[in-house]
């Protein structure tokens, strides 16, 4: 597949292999970009500015609801090519085109909802006689990077946004999962003029640095892993930010919990997408009046899940990404055993398929509790009582999101003032998520809010008007 500059596909001769993790069989190959195909998008991009910035607010929204139709109707194609090529199960590629799509569709409306304000200028000392507003303006030209869990989605959180704010976009997919990002940027640029959309694949010391240094860019949004976030913070120079670092998520289950929807949302949370989700449930912090139910009903309700071939609508859990994934996941759960842990079902690895994992006798200090564990593994901690509870849940350097199962109001209310996180889910796992609702975290799970209002805001400048 070619990678796609001012409205053309661009093929390279030097190719870099995408492979299907469930076989390690090679689906396709996408060009192996450089520098200069980068400048050339970047280029692009700021001619087709203008164009879209002499646009009316309807003409976009009309545009992205002819998008949104044309993503719909390619779903059922584009959810194939995502298992293909991440492993993902079928099932839960469907629910992400489902998700993508109605993205799409909430930038279409957002596209008509970009208000300025007006400002009492004579609050102020020789206001009287003055009336001043504000106005939002276009950045002008997005950078766009992604990584490979969810293609198609992540992409649009990005792009859709930055088209209703009328800018122009740059767009970087993971190299291990462009397939489906490269197709859903040639639909999308069907819609459009000529380099407003241009997508360049590559290695990320390559096309991504280029990307984040280019002066000719005005913003970058990001989403992956904090030593590379850190990196294009330092490099970015006065470019607006937006990093989406991962997280390390805890769910609380206290005493006077429902403990069968806990289960059932442990279940979902730690093991979706193999474990490869941001806000997926890396924690689960149990207080010791249940810890016992509930571990026995989430072991056995873990070991009921079906692990195999992802396009088959039965499977419940796919291969991790690759087998270097699953050789890392591997290597984890062995040190957090050498260090006292004890795997209750689970631990095993073939390839890139690694089964769903419960560990206990977990602590604080242990590798695979302070960072983030990118795979389908459940370690238990228990504790006394809320207050250690939250101590735990915050002691970590992320700050995504997190879940608290309570039937109290008042502990639900002293969790949200004191878990340390962008977003507290109370009776629902951490994994929630809806595409409008402001995302982004805390501490180092990085900066700004995604979430197509959040973002579209965050597309524009603030331009003050006096008279």
């Amino acid at each position: 597949m070619e990678m796609l500059i001012n409205g053309n596909l661009v093929d390279k001769d030097e190719k870099i292999d995408v492979n299907n993790p469930a076989n390690s069989r090679v689906i396709d190959t996408v060009p192996q970009g450089s520098r200069e195909d980068v400048k050339n998008a970047i280029m692009a991009a700021n001619r087709s500015k203008k164009i879209l910035q002499e646009m009316s607010a309807r003409k976009i929204s009309r545009i992205l609801y002819d998008i949104y139709e044309d993503v719909l109707m390619s779903s059922d194609d584009l959810a194939e090519l995502i298992t293909l090529e991440t492993g993902k199960t079928i099932r839960d590629s469907r629910g992400e085109m489902k998700r993508s799509a109605l993205t799409i569709q909430l930038a279409a409306e957002e596209a008509k909802r970009i208000y300025g304000e007006t400002v009492p200028m004579d609050a102020g000392i020789g206001g009287r006689t003055a009336l001043g507003f504000t106005i939002k303006i276009p950045l002008g030209v997005v950078g766009a990077i992604t990584p490979f869990n969810y293609p198609v989605n992540l992409a649009i959180h990005k792009i859709a946004p930055a088209i209703a704010a009328k800018n122009a976009v740059v767009f970087k997919p993971s190299q291990k999962a462009p397939l489906a990002a490269l197709k859903l940027a040639q639909i999308m640029d069907s819609h459009l003029p000529n380099g407003v959309l241009n997508a360049v694949t590559g290695k990320g010391s390559v096309v991504g640095d280029e990307l984040v240094t280019n002066n000719l860019l005005d913003k970058i949004s990001f989403t992956g892993s904090i030593p590379t976030g850190v990196s294009i913070s330092k490099k970015a120079g006065m470019k607006k930010l937006t990093m989406e670092l991962g997280g390390n998520d805890p769910l609380i289950v206290l005493d006077d919990a429902n403990i069968e929807k806990a289960v059932a949302a442990a279940v979902k949370g730690a093991y979706m997408n193999a474990g490869q989700v941001c806000i997926g449930v890396k924690r689960i912090i149990l207080q010791e009046g249940i810890a016992d139910e509930f571990i026995d009903r989430f072991v056995e309700q873990t070991e009921k899940l079906k692990v195999g071939d992802p396009m088959s609508p039965e499977t419940d859990v796919g291969p991790l990404i690759d087998e270097e994934a699953a050789l890392k996941i591997e290597k984890t759960i062995e040190e957090a055993s050498n260090q006292g842990a004890t795997i209750l079902c689970g631990g095993k690895r073939k390839g890139a398929f690694y089964a769903p994992t419960v560990l206990e006798n977990i602590n604080s200090r242990m590798k695979i509790v302070q960072e983030e564990t990118f795979g389908p593994v459940a370690p238990l901690i228990t504790v006394k009582d809320l207050d250690e509870a939250i101590a735990v849940a915050n002691d970590t350097k992320y700050g995504l999101q997190a879940g608290l199962f309570t039937d109290s109001m008042k502990n639900a209310l002293k969790a949200i003032k004191l878990i340390e996180s962008g977003g507290v889910m109370i009776n629902r796992q951490p994994t929630f998520r809806t595409d409008n609702m402001p995302f982004g975290g805390f501490k180092m799970s990085g900066m700004g809010k995604e979430g197509v209002k959040y973002a579209v805001e965050d597309m524009t400048r603030t331009k003050l008007v006096v008279f």
